[in-house]
């Protein structure tokens, strides 16, 4: 086959160059191509020949391959290297210690925000309360809430959020309410619950609209209490109906008797203080326990420290053909109180894991000889030193722990 011809504007340029070049090989190698394409096809038509014969000459299938094509969707690619990363032991763990990280203290109570209402600020007091939240390291904001006189705290996630960490755990603190009570709004409260309605009545500051976690909160109530004490002249004058009457016959009694009535009914605890200050203190604290439950709640829903899936952690790793066992059962020894590392090392070099040593309770044939049977187990100790054994205590309470079947056993009596 003779070579193509190049185009006119080629061939009067003289020399190509570097672009010109390599159109200059590709069409010198096209008709290269097509020829070994023929070829390919008559010997494939030849194989195929007796199928096909009566359908015609078939035309030879042809491809084209670019460098911009892919293979596959689109999407295909990138999923799979998600899946290969939820795979891979290292990306969960570096997730892992990432969404550990979000949820420390510090970190949870940057992103904590504590909402104020705007009638709290009309108190004289409530500037000790914002300078306390401002010094604490958490925002604040000032918006209208329902009810009022309320504080209200809510939480931020992170984004993106970590997979590993559950829903409910960022949304942890996010019903908390605290409401502020005037005295005398308490005590008409407290009022109506211990003398005009009793036990059928509804529970004061108690709606449907009220979140799950509701607090109250009332400043001043013993000066307040002692301040409206009637006095000789008062007791003297006959007793005037409505709310007169009701602000004298309430008094501490009866407002320990409503406190117990609204823990029992509506589990609603009632914080009293007697000054801006030590509401700002019990806000403080409280703010930072919210901050702190994320972080105890993950590590709540974890597994046991000593058997674990990684050696990031500080317990032991155990694989599926059974290493590691040895020093998962040494771990859990060592969790019993006052269990020095060569104790525990005496009782897993006797027994190398808890299957032989429940068989060889199984062996005993008094419950006495069971509880006594690690008690004579010798101790390795330094050169020079008073031999030891593992003693009848210890014993004791590993033979209650692998073959009691009551959950409330106390184990340890000194504890």
């Amino acid at each position: 086959m003779a070579c193509p011809r190049l185009p006119a504007a080629l061939r009067e340029a003289g020399p190509p160059p570097e672009a010109a070049g390599v159109l200059y090989k590709s069409l010198r190698a096209r008709p290269e191509a097509e020829e070994a394409g023929q070829a390919m096809a008559k010997v494939g038509s030849r194989r195929v020949g007796r199928s096909c014969r009566g359908r015609g000459q078939r035309r030879p299938t042809t491809w084209e391959i670019s460098d911009s094509d892919t293979e596959g969707p689109v999407g295909a690619g990138a999923d799979s290297e998600a899946a290969v990363r939820a795979r891979d032991p290292a990306e969960q763990r570096r997730a892992e210690a990432e969404a550990l990280r979000l949820l420390r203290p510090k970190q949870a109570l940057r992103r904590l925000a504590v909402r104020v209402d705007p009638a709290i600020l009309e108190d004289a007091g409530a500037d000790i309360l914002m300078e306390a939240l401002g010094s604490l390291g958490c925002e604040y904001h000032i918006e209208p809430q329902r009810p009022a006189r309320s504080l209200r705290w809510s939480r931020v996630k992170p984004e993106p959020c970590p997979c590993s960490v559950p829903p409910e755990v960022w949304a942890a603190g996010e019903q908390e309410l605290l409401r502020l009570l005037e005295p005398e709004e308490f005590l008409q409260g407290v009022f109506q619950l211990t003398q005009i309605c009793g036990p059928a009545c509804s529970v004061p500051w108690i709606s449907p609209e009220s979140p799950t976690c509701l607090h109250l909160a009332v400043i001043g109530l013993d000066a307040y209490l002692w301040s409206h004490q009637p006095n000789a002249q008062e007791m003297q004058q006959p007793e005037s109906p409505g709310v007169a009457r009701a602000e004298v016959a309430v008094g501490w009694p009866e407002v320990e008797e409503a406190l117990v009535l609204l823990q029992l009914w509506a589990n609603l605890d009632v914080l009293l203080v007697a000054s801006w200050q030590e509401l700002s203190q019990h806000v403080c604290a409280f703010t930072k326990a919210l901050a702190q439950r994320p972080f105890k709640q993950f590590q709540e829903s974890g597994t046991f420290s000593f058997c674990t899936a990684g050696r990031w952690t500080a317990g032991e790793r155990v694989t599926k053909d059974g290493t590691g066992l040895r020093g998962a059962w040494w771990r859990q020894i060592r969790q019993f109180n006052r269990v020095s590392p060569a104790v525990a090392d005496a009782v897993v070099t006797a027994f190398p894991s808890p299957r032989l040593l429940q068989q060889a309770y199984l062996a005993c044939s008094t419950d006495q000889e069971r509880l006594a049977l690690l008690a004579d187990l010798p101790v390795k100790v330094d050169e020079g030193a008073r031999p030891r054994r593992v003693g009848p205590d210890l014993s004791r309470r590993i033979c209650l722990f692998l073959t009691s079947t009551n959950p409330d056993l106390l184990l340890d009596l000194s504890s």
